[in-house]
């Protein structure tokens, strides 16, 4: 049978000269999209529609292949049939209720697949008329609102919840979706909360709730009062929060675990071996081999949780043991009409646990270090916008988090030491890390490792300036709190200042090629400020009066870099153009670098000549 067959609803061709049979669905439809009303001659057609098994592809196509004039006619039988989906709803036969929630779902795709180009106002009428689209959308959120917060089917509550994903991904663009504006006035905010406060109905929806909830705190966020900010902004019950930072926990664990099944398959194979003989010639191909999908849409949720309610960031914090799921069975989801942007739930049943076995040897976890482990893979690369996207949100949620006090208490608490395994990109001049050699260090180690890692393996062509500015004021964030807490941190500083002082020397040695499209005098002026930093309180912060020595040595060893960055600025800030006043900030910045470097060289140089060596190592110095 052919595809047109199979999507016109056809069974059987009897034989050439008879026309092929339908299924009775589908002539049902085809009454629909006439002009006279169905229910005209049977009265009883609407209850035997919903006893039929819906054909989604056949009723969104007939949807769409309706030109405006035909629209205009059978513009009545279509909100007649939105209104007897809502009516079915409230049917104690689930088959009923099942088959209008799918008949809503292919309504709400095809009348918008049609009109792209209308406006919000004419797909409202034509689902449902303007007079009545009030009272339509009320009836259909509450009556939704009571199936998910009953004591129905799981699979029932499942298709509440992929209908309103439906309803809420139908526009390319969230906030022209006018229907929303009936989803603020009939909230089910409080449904989604009870999805996740409970153990059992969080592990079969709670992934559905959380990107539901993301997804409708930013319809229209910067425009209008948007109540589901306001809401999630005050939540602070305990179990509500815990069952959605799990439920993020979750997705972002079972990512990692798919890009580490993926990396030790590469390792073990035949390519493996070819990329060995031949050096780091395929390194590129090794890494595209290694992407997985990200989840953009549990990103957001996350990023909205940290940034709208404080009370999150002690989910953030919750340890609890890091288990190996990879073996866990996967939890079947029921059939449905739709998988809204392209993700699917996490297939681990971890969220519905209230208690994990305990283990001494086990090393414990939280939501924040499989975040930062999540965030190493995402920002590894960044060539595609898709990938860039992710990364800037990762940035995004980092500086949401170094900004919160709590969250910065907890970075810097010496007493609660993590061994991260972050990911690197493999590249030719370093060799992989072996996990065992990995410290137990406070968190915020993780975090400035993450940054530094960025910062040293993304000096390309395609500069993603806006990434290394939120890098470079992430750094900042970190370093004010722990000079105003006067915290001493026991960290590889000198890794840090190499690549602040190796991403100024990319920026002066790509400056004409940059320059066209950024301000790079912005983000010179950032790291500077850096330096500054610690120059000027680094005794309040600095773990030991050695470590003021070894960021003399590093300044004063690669003075030529400042010093060169102090000619292109002097050069660009006495000339008229667009960059004059951004250099000059940067010349100003440079006064401390440039008495270290002018007060210890000539010392140096002197020592050099008087004793005949050419090079001092560090300890002459």
């Amino acid at each position: 049978m052919s595809q047109m067959e199979k999507k016109a609803g056809l069974l059987r061709r009897t034989s050439s000269s008879k026309k092929p049979l339908k299924e009775k669905v589908v002539l049902m439809y085809d009454e629909i999209f006439s002009k006279e009303d169905p229910a005209k001659n049977n009265p009883r057609f609407w209850d035997e529609l919903f006893l039929m098994k819906v054909n989604l592809e056949y009723l969104e196509s007939k949807l769409e292949s309706v030109d405006g004039e035909e629209v205009q006619r059978i513009q009545d039988n279509i909100n007649s049939l939105f209104h007897h989906c809502i009516q079915a709803l409230g049917e104690e036969h689930q088959i009923k209720v099942v088959n209008a929630l799918q008949t809503l779902c292919a309504l709400f795709r095809g009348v918008h697949q049609k009109n792209k180009s209308a406006s919000g106002f004419d797909i409202i009428n034509v689902l449902m008329g303007f007079d009545k689209a009030e009272q339509r959308m009320k009836d259909l959120m509450e009556r939704l609102d009571s199936l998910l917060c009953g004591d129905g089917s799981e699979s029932l509550k499942s298709l509440c919840l992929k209908l309103l994903l439906c309803l809420v991904t139908v526009t390319d663009n969230i906030s022209q979706n006018t229907i929303l504006e009936y989803v603020m006035i009939n909230s089910i905010f409080e449904a989604i909360l009870q999805i996740l406060s409970d153990v059992s109905s969080r592990g079969q929806h709670g992934y559905d709730a959380v990107v539901l909830l993301a997804l409708l705190v930013n319809y229209r966020k910067y425009e209008s009062v948007n109540p589901y900010i306001v809401k999630l902004s005050i939540v602070d019950d305990e179990p509500t929060l815990d069952g959605m930072g799990m439920v993020v926990h979750q997705a972002l664990t079972e990512y990692n675990r798919q890009y580490k099944d993926k990396e030790e398959e590469n390792q073990g194979g035949f390519f493996s071996t070819l990329t060995s003989m031949v050096g780091s010639m395929f390194i590129a191909d090794a890494d595209e081999k290694l992407s997985v999908q990200t989840n953009e849409a549990i990103l957001l949720a996350l990023y909205e949780a940290v940034h709208l309610n404080r009370n999150f960031i002690t989910v953030l914090a919750q340890s609890h043991p890091e288990i190996d799921i990879a073996a866990t069975p996967a939890t079947p989801t029921p059939t449905t009409p739709t998988t809204p942007l392209g993700t699917t739930p996490p297939s681990l049943d971890m969220m519905s646990n209230p208690e994990l076995p305990l283990d001494p040897n086990l090393q414990t976890s939280n939501l924040l270090i499989t975040f930062l482990k999540y965030a190493s893979i995402v920002m590894q690369d960044t060539k595609d916008e898709h990938r860039l996207n992710s990364a800037r949100l990762c940035l995004i949620i980092l500086t949401c988090i170094a900004e919160d006090q709590y969250a910065d208490a907890f970075l810097h608490d010496d007493n609660i030491n993590f061994r991260v395994n972050l990911h690197k990109m493999p590249m030719r001049h370093r060799k992989k890390a072996v996990d065992k050699n990995i410290p137990s260090r406070p968190l915020v180690c993780a975090v400035l490792d993450l940054m530094v890692e960025f910062i040293v393996t993304h000096m390309m062509k395609d500069f993603p300036m806006d990434l290394y500015l939120r890098c470079v004021q992430i750094i900042h964030k970190l370093l004010c709190y722990q000079k105003k807490c006067r915290i001493r941190l026991h960290y590889t500083w000198r890794e840090l200042w190499s690549a602040l002082i190796n991403l100024l020397k990319f920026l002066l040695s790509n400056e004409t090629t940059l320059l066209a499209k950024h301000n790079i005098f912005h983000l010179a002026l950032l790291v500077v400020n850096l330096f500054n930093m610690f120059i000027t309180y680094g005794d309040t912060f600095l773990p030991t009066s050695n470590s003021y020595d070894e960021l003399y040595y590093e300044i004063v060893r690669m003075h030529q870099v400042f010093d060169n960055l102090n000619c292109m600025v002097l050069r660009v800030s006495t000339n008229t153009g667009q960059w004059k006043e951004a250099a000059s900030k940067v010349t100003h910045a440079l006064v401390n670098v440039r008495a270290i470097i002018n007060h210890f060289n000539p010392k140096i140089e002197s020592y050099a000549a008087v004793n005949h060596i050419s090079q001092l190592s560090e300890e002459q110095k």
